[in-house]
């Protein structure tokens, strides 16, 4: 006798509900963010640099914490995703801006069109990139990002006006440095390129080695956080075209 397959168990709709702990969290994102626009504008470049940092610790964790609640709803993605536009889209183009980019006009007034303009593409690119990440989301493997994460890129960033600034040069002297990483990361973002996501372990488990990488990347920040975020960052930021153009000869030589 032929026996039916069990019923797929139903879809659960996502809840439309709206949940205080991670919202409060995704609402300190922003808030970290908007501080960093302030004091960039006000010329702490050091403390704006920090906000954007704290912004992305707080953006790490709601998403966490709605999971692990069961409290993860449809609102709270779309605040996730505002949010992120302020503190890792306008907060870090802004912050290069008030930094550097703007030291273009020294130039000429097209040089100094062509900083604010670097600023505006970095902030159109993030918004694509977290236009297209919800539209994606569900449909791509977890192991990979398809494009420099909106976090990354702001991190990778701030690290830049961070650790050069403590190194003791100002924003003028690396205007045309500023302008091409500005660049960079604006298209990275909205690129084809893969960048490992750390979500390729299964549930909460990583190997060993990893942690220990870890515990020695959060020593040396205790000795000189500028400067690892700038190593981290641009170690992590390489690997996605080194990575790419790995895979392409792989394949050409499968190929032959």
């Amino acid at each position: 006798m032929d026996h039916e397959p069990p019923d797929a168990p139903p879809v659960r709709p996502r809840s439309r509900h709206i949940y205080l702990l991670p919202n409060l969290l995704t609402t300190a994102n922003m808030f970290a963010g908007f501080y960093a626009i302030l004091a960039a504008a006000n010329g702490h470049i050091g403390a704006a640099c920090v906000a954007v940092l704290v912004a992305g610790v707080f953006d790490g964790v709601d998403g966490r914490v709605a999971r692990m609640t069961g409290t993860t709803s449809e609102f709270g993605v779309q605040y996730d995703s505002l949010s992120d536009l302020i503190s890792f889209g306008m907060a870090p183009a802004l912050v290069m801006y008030h930094w550097a980019l703007g030291q273009l006009a020294l130039d000429g007034a097209a040089w100094g069109k062509a900083g604010w303009a670097a600023a505006f593409l970095y902030v159109a690119c993030a918004a694509l990139r977290l236009a297209r990440f919800n539209v994606q989301a569900g449909s791509t493997d977890k192991r990979w990002f398809i494009g420099l994460a909106s976090p990354a890129s702001a991190g990778t960033m701030i690290s830049v006006v961070w650790c050069f600034s403590e190194l003791g040069y100002s924003g003028d002297e690396l205007r045309w440095v500023a302008l091409a990483t500005t660049v960079a990361c604006a298209l990275l973002m909205v690129s084809r390129i893969r960048f490992f996501s750390f979500k390729g372990w299964p549930g909460d488990r990583v190997p060993f080695w990893f942690m220990l990488l870890v515990l020695a990347v959060l020593v040396a920040l205790l000795i000189d956080a500028p400067k690892v975020i700038f190593a981290v960052a641009v170690v992590y930021v390489l690997s996605g075209p080194i990575g790419s153009l790995w895979q392409r000869r792989r394949a050409a030589a499968a190929a032959s």
